[in-house]
């Protein structure tokens, strides 16, 4: 069995060609598409994060009002830049939107991708310390979310406060209990994906990744899968770690899907640079008849590997239309695969 979900960037453009034309339009329909998927039976609903961007930016009001509609999709990011956050108050917006949601938030966290400016995460107030990276600023801020996420006071309390308090250190509030264990990181490299397994966070790998060995996107992932586990291991956490693999795959079941994906075009891994000297490899799409798109994706190393595999999806072509991309999968492909 396999957990299956969808994964949405939110992009909305006031073009005439989209159905999702403003920033509100891409909220309500990521939430009508999060009911719709839990309807289908599908297992998850994630979104991604892009600051100063036509997408998704702002995470739990999102998260909250989906968690208020649905009862048992679970509901994640993929991923959470933590260049851009507050720690502390992060927590306690994933606590309140945990406990809307029943405890079902999955929420994944990371350095971040490439930006939409240069050096955003400082307009947000946010800048390395002397000597430190974006990255290391990244990894620091992380630290205290995960130990603030465990519900441990911290703070001094007020001799004199406006309310009674309980004895000792106070922590923040709400606290979700449970949630600390159901951090994601999403990892481009190996390394960070061994560092994210002795830090006892679950493992996000997408359709990108580092350029480690030259070898093609599926088996590069399959040995950055099989590293985070053994780390796991070895670092001796309590509970069972977890692993999403994001890919594009669409079933051609009607004319209209041969439309829009049928391009008849062979679909193959690229090889480019993401970043300065930072070459990465881009993993290849999957568009085909049911039938071939089983003996396709049979042959990939990391959805094999991974627990969780993250759909993503063109929301621009609206609600109905990225639930019949998702119920095709659920139905057509996935039993014929054993993910079902």
């Amino acid at each position: 069995m396999k957990k299956i979900g969808f994964l949405s960037f939110g992009h909305w453009s006031p073009s005439p060609q989209s159905g999702t034309r403003s920033a509100g339009d891409a909220l309500l329909q990521s939430i009508d598409l999060a009911v719709a998927a839990e309807e289908l039976g599908a297992d998850g609903a994630y979104f991604r994060v892009h600051h100063f961007a036509r997408q998704l930016a702002s995470p739990f009001p999102l998260l909250a009002a989906a968690g208020a509609k649905t009862k048992k999709i679970e509901l994640g990011t993929a991923v959470i830049d933590m260049r851009y956050e507050n720690p502390l108050y992060m927590a306690e917006d994933a606590g309140a939107a945990d406990l809307i949601a029943g405890g079902r938030l999955q929420l994944g966290i990371s350095r971040g991708s490439p930006e939409q400016v240069i050096d955003g995460y400082r307009y947000f107030g946010y800048a390395p310390a002397e000597g430190k990276t974006d990255q290391d600023m990244a990894r620091d801020q992380t630290r205290v979310f995960l130990e603030v996420l465990k519900g441990n006071g911290f703070a001094e309390p007020n001799p004199r406060p406006m309310f009674p308090n309980p004895p000792g250190k106070l922590r923040l509030e709400p606290h979700s209990p449970g949630l600390r264990e159901r951090i994601w990181w999403g990892a481009a490299s190996d390394a960070t994906a061994i560092w994210a397994a002795q830090m006892g966070m679950h493992l996000q790998s997408s359709t990108l990744k580092f350029d480690e060995s030259g070898k093609p996107f599926h088996i590069q992932q399959a040995e950055q899968i099989r590293a985070y586990r053994a780390a796991w291991k070895e670092a001796g956490h309590t509970y069972e770690p977890r692993v999403s693999v994001s890919r594009s795959i669409f079933a051609l079941v009607n004319d209209m899907d041969r439309a829009y994906f049928g391009s008849g075009r062979p679909e193959e891994d690229q090889f480019g640079y993401i970043e300065p000297e930072k070459r990465a490899v881009f993993g290849r799409g999957y568009t085909a008849e049911p039938e071939a798109l089983i003996k396709m994706l049979a042959e990939d190393e990391a959805i094999a590997e991974a627990d969780t595999l993250l759909l993503t999806v063109p929301n621009q072509l609206g609600v109905d239309y990225n639930a019949h991309v998702i119920e095709s999968i659920l139905t057509l492909v996935a039993p014929a695969l054993g993910w079902r």
